[in-house]
């Protein structure tokens, strides 16, 4: 880097931490000031990520970086949830597990839990005639929360601390196996998604990352059981990590060895379960949440503007993943490139796409450093303009210009990748 273009990043990168401090500076609501930070923090990021990418990043600042990444991380346990309040849920599940009572067996309103109320759970819970959808693993993540902090969010947050922790040493682990330059860390490290949706807001996926992260890396570094077992493991947190099965599947040559790969991880979400089959119902909120629920989509937004009929357009979604998933499942693309494709088609046609689902995508920028990934990760910040209005005005509005604005560049930035990755064609 010339002496203008460190002194350009090192601008760049003050003004993206002091817009942290705006949250105590403003004199608004929280929400608007969550908004406002969220936005602006997500804009020079991106800003950030193309001197990360274009120039050598000189080893100290990459050291300082990760530094005062840290500070902010630990600055923010502090604060309250405001963009969510999906963290009474995680509270309540704990709570219920540590009294010996299944998680999966009670809604949080049933009468048969009322020993358990307090007066901040379960009546701050989010639909609270609903049974829990978090897996078994989740729940014993709930469960050291609960003895952690009790009722607060600080024992979430304390643990979600020590995985990112995780997450940074396995992404750092992929990069040095791959060889890469260590700067692209800082794509994780910087990302403000996981300092809201983790560090502010205190969502389950920060408990899966790490498991993930660690699945890739021991399976490139050919430990292939360890990295079924993470698979397993993640599965059981989140299931986003069912994606990478067919492709291990068919990345493999050996039958004993496919089978294996489907085996361990199957057996392992299985014996998670195990305990709590008997006398709960796992699936059953899970199945309403995935047959009803909507956010975000912009496929499934743009097909039901036109078909009007919530179980119709969740097929023909789920079909249309399937056609574009299964070319790169057999494709010849480099294995993790494989699984970036595949989770980005994924929240392309998904019906839910949260912020903090993004999670599971920017894990892996640091070794595919793809400005479809980066952008759609800083561009979803502006969903938050539906929380903003539900938390203002009561109202839960979905906005047609800020879909445009999050998924058009993004999609025209992946088809552009697509084609120069594979010369015009899908391998």
């Amino acid at each position: 880097m010339t002496k203008i273009q460190k002194i350009s990043f090192v601008s760049l990168a003050i003004v993206f931490v002091l817009t942290f401090f705006l949250f105590p500076a403003l004199h608004n609501k929280p929400v608007i000031n969550y908004a406002i930070v969220y936005i602006t923090s997500s804009i020079l990021f991106v800003l950030m990520c193309w001197f990360i990418l274009k120039y050598n990043i000189p080893v100290n600042y990459i050291f300082s970086l990760i530094a005062v990444a840290l500070i902010l991380r630990i600055a923010l346990i502090s604060f309250h949830p405001i963009g969510s309040d999906d963290y009474y849920r995680y509270v309540w599940d704990g709570k219920v597990l540590a009294n010996g009572i299944n998680p999966y067996e009670f809604a949080p309103n049933d009468t048969a839990l009322t020993k358990l109320h307090s007066s901040i759970i379960p009546a701050r819970v989010n639909y609270p005639d609903m049974k829990t959808i978090y897996p078994p693993l989740a729940q014993l993540f709930f469960y050291l929360s609960y003895k952690i902090g009790g009722e607060s969010f600080i024992g979430i947050k304390l643990l979600l601390f020590l995985f990112d922790l995780m997450t940074m040493f396995g992404i750092f682990l992929i990069i040095k196996k791959l060889k890469m330059d260590y700067k692209n860390i800082l794509i994780y490290v910087l990302s403000p998604l996981p300092l809201f949706q983790f560090f502010i807001d205190a969502h389950v996926d920060g408990f899966g990352l790490p498991l993930l992260i660690f699945a890739i890396f021991f399976y490139i570094d050919n430990k292939k059981t360890l990295s079924y077992i993470f698979i397993g493991l993640s599965i059981c947190v989140k299931p986003l990590g069912l994606i990478l099965l067919p492709i291990i599947f068919f990345n493999e040559k050996a039958f004993s060895e496919r089978i294996k790969a489907i085996i361990i991880p199957v057996a392992i979400t299985a014996l998670m379960y195990i305990p709590f089959i008997f006398t709960g119902s796992p699936f059953q909120a899970l199945m309403q949440f995935t047959e009803n629920w909507t956010f975000n989509g912009i496929i499934f937004d743009l097909l039901d503007s036109f078909i009007r009929d919530n179980q119709k357009t969740r097929l023909i979604c789920a079909a249309l993943l399937l056609i574009s998933y299964l070319p790169v499942v057999l494709s010849r693309k480099d294995f993790t490139i494989k699984i970036y494709l595949s989770l980005f088609l994924l929240f392309i046609f998904s019906p839910i796409v949260h912020p903090w689902y993004l999670s599971w995508l920017i894990i892996l920028l640091p070794f595919i450093p793809r400005w479809s990934g980066i952008v759609f990760t800083g561009l979803i910040s502006l969903t938050v303009f539906t929380v903003v209005n539900y938390q203002l005005y009561g109202v839960w509005k979905e906005y047609t210009l800020v879909l445009l604005l999050e998924y058009v560049p993004v999609l025209a930035l992946f088809l552009y990748e697509l084609f120069y990755w594979s010369g015009g064609v899908v391998e």
